[in-house]
């Protein structure tokens, strides 16, 4: 064969290589810049560690602010905690943990390749988050309801403050303050998690998924392990003082 011909069959070869948007053989859910389903796995899941470590930075921040004042104001912390439903805070808790649970399973379902099945675990998955905020909003209705808000916002109406609690000091404010900012910010976790969750899951339904590729439920349900362990630390540090 000519050198001519020689290079024009490697040409072709090049050119049919990508023609098919990767560079290389492989299937259709693998990107082009990774030369194995393997490596895109391992770079994913790095990348999403990578994000959950300045998740934790941020609220990092909230713990230490909390922490703080805390110590400042140690006698104000534990009036003010008394007024905060322990009840609905307890129900959160164990509506997330629960979730966290159908999160894994959703996620063991589809390396199995049970489709059907990791749907209905992200299905649950959802409406556990659906009624966290369904508590936490009725939670919130009360504390507007009272008065207890934050900084100079706080005026309580004592006929909506806990049975026979102690008169709440005058810069009570600063605790709600907190409180509102930590849950507020966990809060628009979770909705970022419900959207993150129903994307997934209509990606679910149709089909995209399968026993060689479920690195997106995987990355998912990290985030959401995240978002759960945020309010495993926010609720004793918050509502049992």
């Amino acid at each position: 064969m000519s050198s001519e011909a020689t290079a024009g069959a490697h040409a072709g070869d090049h050119g049919d290589g990508h023609g098919d948007g990767h560079g290389h053989h492989g299937p259709k859910w693998l990107a082009h810049h990774f030369d194995t389903p393997a490596q895109q796995f391992d770079a994913a899941k790095l990348g999403m560690w990578v994000f959950l470590a300045q998740e934790l930075l941020f609220f990092s921040g909230l713990f230490v602010a909390y922490g703080v004042y805390r110590s400042w104001y140690p006698e104000m912390f534990k009036a003010a905690s008394h007024q905060l439903d322990k009840i609905m805070g307890g129900t959160n808790t164990i509506v997330l943990l629960f979730s966290s649970f159908t999160a894994a399973m959703a996620v063991r379902s589809s390396q199995l390749g049970k489709q059907k099945e990791t749907g209905r675990y992200l299905l649950v998955t959802i409406l556990c988050a659906f009624g966290f905020l369904v508590i936490k909003y009725f939670e919130y209705q009360h504390k507007f309801e009272a008065g207890l808000l934050p900084s100079r916002y706080f005026h309580p109406h004592m006929d909506h403050l806990v049975a026979g609690s102690a008169p709440l000091p005058a810069n009570t404010g600063t605790f709600f303050g907190i409180y509102f900012m930590m849950t507020g910010v966990h809060g628009v976790h979770v909705i970022v998690g419900i959207g993150v969750l129903i994307w997934i899951y209509l990606r679910n339904q149709r089909g995209d998924f399968s026993k060689e590729f479920f690195t997106p439920v995987d990355i998912a349900a990290l985030y959401w392990h995240l978002v759960d362990l945020v309010w495993i630390y926010l609720f004793p540090l918050l509502y049992l003082v």
